[in-house]
């Protein structure tokens, strides 16, 4: 009888315990701030050859005897001795033809503010 009468009691006890009160809260309204910063950078390395893979020969001029297929080493004339004359010859074999490398970097700072207001 006993062990009954003390488990009816524990059994009431922790049942009381169990109870709920009701919250409310203590406040009318209230504002909350928050400021978010961000940093990012962003580097770039942008590398880009050009090859060729013939060849190209180019003669130009004034008062020079040109052929009609020019040959590199071949022997130009003047037209008119004694006259102005300009000359030019211009070869490209295969290889290289040009490099074109850019470095960069990217910076972004970013700052977002927030206000919430709330009331109840």
């Amino acid at each position: 009888m006993r062990k009954i009468l003390a488990g009816l009691f524990l059994l009431g006890f922790f049942h009381n315990d169990a109870l709920a009160n009701t919250v409310v809260p203590n406040f009318t309204r209230g504002t909350i701030t928050s400021e978010t910063t961000s940093h990012t950078e962003i580097v770039e390395t942008i590398k880009q050859i050009e090859y060729t893979t013939g060849t190209s020969y180019t003669v130009t001029g004034t008062n020079i005897n040109i052929p009609g297929n020019p040959q590199p080493g071949a022997n130009y004339t003047i037209v008119t001795p004694g006259a102005p004359f300009q000359f030019s010859e211009t070869y490209l074999g295969p290889g290289v033809a040009k490099e074109t490398w850019i470095e960069r970097t990217t910076t972004t700072d970013s700052t977002t503010n927030s206000l919430s207001v709330f009331t109840q």
